[in-house]
């Protein structure tokens, strides 16, 4: 199975699971650490938790470090809001 994104699958715990590289891999991260901030930020019944752990989860897989991290939040936090910090 391929995804239309590109690269190899792998299957871990019982997942198949694209491995992304390059801009592939870095527009993945941004998107995700986007749609996070977007969740935290929804109010009331529509706020799907679940689906936000699940994606730090994932995030924190596939972040490396700290630096990383604060730079993708950022990025969000700009793409959500429309303001820089």
């Amino acid at each position: 199975m391929r995804y239309a994104l590109g690269g190899k699958c792998r299957v871990a715990k019982g997942w198949t699971m694209a491995e992304f590289t390059g801009r592939n891999l870095h527009l993945v991260k941004k998107a995700l650490t986007i749609a996070v901030l977007a969740i935290e930020r929804q109010p009331g019944p529509f706020q799907s938790s679940s689906d936000q752990a699940d994606m730090k989860a994932l995030l924190d897989a596939l972040i490396e470090n700290d630096t990383e991290l604060a730079f993708y939040a950022r990025s969000a936090r700009i793409a959500v809001t429309g303001e820089p910090d």
